[in-house]
């Protein structure tokens, strides 16, 4: 099963933008980790997550996005399936928090599917709930 979880912000100022969303938008930091070299905010807005990444978008502008993270039960059979539509996909990578694997489609739309490991899912289970 897939299941759309957050949209992952580029920040030229992390901080600020983590002050936006909070005070702005009544957002609540669920986490704030290192993952994957740089420090991530993990962001509740209502059922909506926003995870913010501490990097400077690449080709700034309106309504930069990085990628769109979908969380996976399977991630062998999510790489498979987008392979055999010709996705471009990496292979499947571990980190201490998620295995996970990239893939882009049309217009360079980034992809995160990823599959968090058992003690994130137990310390975290409302935020990584698949069925809501």
């Amino acid at each position: 099963m897939l299941s759309l979880h957050h949209a992952h912000l580029m920040c030229s100022d992390i901080d600020a933008t983590l002050d936006f969303l909070v005070r702005g938008l009544g957002a609540d930091v669920i986490r704030d980790v290192d993952f994957a070299g740089a420090r991530n905010v993990l962001l509740q807005l209502g059922s909506g997550h926003v995870h913010l990444y501490d990097q400077a978008p690449k080709h700034p502008g309106q309504g930069t996005v990085h990628h769109l993270g979908i969380q996976s039960d399977d991630l062998e059979t999510a790489r498979k399936r987008l392979q055999d539509i010709g996705a471009s996909v990496t292979e499947i990578r571990s980190d201490p928090l998620a295995d996970y694997l990239m893939a882009q489609g049309p217009d360079k739309l980034l992809l995160e599917i990823f599959a968090p490991r058992a003690e994130v899912l137990a310390e975290l289970p409302d935020y990584f709930a698949m069925n809501r």
